[in-house]
């Protein structure tokens, strides 16, 4: 059971805040960051983490827990904000991201961050790992569920399409599989980079169980994930999202993949994020 099981209008309340934290972990940091990344995935780790996950600082090493995996690793400064105000880590280590010998490096590390279960960044390895967990969960009768988080740009990754037709194969329903679809990464459109289009149907003839949500509306994101039963298929939630979404000046917008806010954009962006 999740320990905060929050409504969806108090995950639009935390999402907000872990937005803000987002902007100034991002501008503090001496190494940049990944704006864009970060902030198109906020609604989804935002649900997991306060209302899906059997997940907590207190379960980090049970043998029940549920397994969430941050495949798209450049996206780790918004999973460390996730993380923190979830209670892993204190809310004053993201003032040390990507600083030397800092908790918190510029991609995923088990062994340094509290709450990281795999070592993340290379894409395209994510999936098969979290299809492995997933099978052995699967052969010890175990409850646990798996999830995992990929960009769209990562899927030109072949691992993804081998992991895919192995949890096909042995019907591993307790695997969910999340595409976090901004249709941008490092140099352009994903559409003109690699095309991968039609998404829900390669997955559904891999044998996936397909479902797509408008992945920054809580609701929808809530109401999908929720909706999800075990009928021996993995699960693919193909999250439609905007990069850099909730910043007007930073959303849709490619050059901000790998750019952090700075000067008076930093309060521009804190003006719009704050409480409704």
């Amino acid at each position: 059971m999740n320990p905060f099981s929050y409504s969806v209008m108090e995950l639009e309340k935390k999402a907000r805040a872990i937005r803000r934290r987002i902007i100034v972990l991002n501008a503090e940091s001496p190494a940049g960051g990944h704006t864009g990344a970060d902030l198109s995935q906020v609604e989804l780790l935002t649900a997991l983490y306060f209302r899906i996950l059997n997940c907590s600082p207190e379960q980090k090493y049970s043998d029940e827990r549920d397994i969430y995996i941050q495949s798209k690793g450049h996206g780790a400064g918004g999973y460390y904000c996730v993380l923190a105000e979830a209670g892993f880590f204190p809310t004053g280590w993201l003032a040390s991201y990507q600083h030397a010998d800092s908790h918190l490096p510029g991609h995923p590390v088990r062994h340094k961050t509290p709450g990281v279960e795999l070592n993340t960044g290379a894409l395209g390895h994510g999936l098969p790992v979290a299809v492995g967990i997933a099978l052995a969960a699967k052969r010890d009768k175990s409850k646990r569920r798996v999830f995992v988080v990929t960009g769209d740009g990562e899927l030109a990754e072949g691992s993804n399409w081998e992991a895919a037709l192995v949890a096909a194969h042995y019907q591993l329903d307790n695997l969910v599989i999340i595409n976090d679809k901004n249709n941008l990464q490092l140099a352009g459109s994903t559409r003109e980079i690699m095309n991968t289009d039609p998404l829900n149907e390669k997955w559904r003839a891999f044998g996936m169980d397909v479902s797509e949500c408008r992945g920054n509306d809580m609701a929808d994101v809530v109401t999908t994930l929720e909706g999800l039963q075990p009928d021996g298929k993995p699960h693919v939630v193909i999250a439609h999202t905007t990069k850099g979404a909730g910043i007007s000046f930073i959303q849709g917008r490619v050059e901000w993949h790998h750019r952090v806010p700075k000067g008076v954009e930093i309060e521009l962006a804190l003006e719009e994020l704050k409480d409704e």
